[in-house]
This record gives C-alpha cells, sequence and structure tokens, in this order.
C-alpha cells in the first residue's frame, strides 16, 4: 500500500509542476500575444494529477482566474480527479473504517 501511496505522490508531484510551467508559459505567451496553450491541455494535466501545481499557478501568475467557464470546467476536472482516485484507493484497499 505505501509503494502505491508514493507512485500516486509521485505522478501528482510531477504533474503539478508540469502543470505549473504550463500556467507560466500560457501566461508569458498571453502577454506577448504569441500562441497560446490550448485550455483543454491545462485541463487535461489538471485531470491527471496536476490540479495542485494548475492552483498554485493560477494564484502565482494570477492567470485564468476570472474567467468563469474556465473555473467550472477546472473545479470539475479536481472533482473528477479525487472521485476517481478516491475510487480506486476504495477497490484497491477497501474501506479502511471497517
Amino acid at each position: 500500500m505505501m509503494n502505491a501511496i508514493a507512485i500516486y505522490l509521485g505522478i501528482v508531484f510531477v504533474m503539478s509542476l508540469a502543470c505549473f510551467i504550463a500556467y507560466g508559459w500560457d501566461k508569458r505567451r498571453a502577454a506577448n500575444s504569441s500562441r497560446r496553450v490550448p485550455e483543454q491541455t491545462l485541463h487535461i494535466l489538471a485531470l491527471l494529477g496536476g490540479w495542485p501545481g494548475a492552483l498554485l499557478g493560477q494564484r502565482q501568475f494570477r492567470h485564468k482566474t476570472k474567467k468563469l467557464s474556465f473555473l467550472i470546467v477546472f473545479w470539475c476536472m479536481v472533482v473528477l480527479h479525487v472521485a476517481v482516485v478516491g475510487t480506486a484507493a476504495y477497490v484497491f484497499f477497501g474501506n479502511p473504517l471497517q
């Protein structure tokens, strides 16, 4: 069980770092009127475990914090990620309260 937790946390760390960098890159490209990182890419990175990095990137770079349609999808990705991980943990490791 500890190996699975370590692997999951490693994936979340790597994906969060990638997502944080993507937010910074997108913000820089937005400021320079260059080709942007697609919102779908940011959402997929968040869904794959990068949502903590996305949250930090939003705050650090003040990016994608006011576009309501983006934020709704972002928070749906966070809830979906947590639901999938929680369900997988329950299926593989059982109910810890029993």
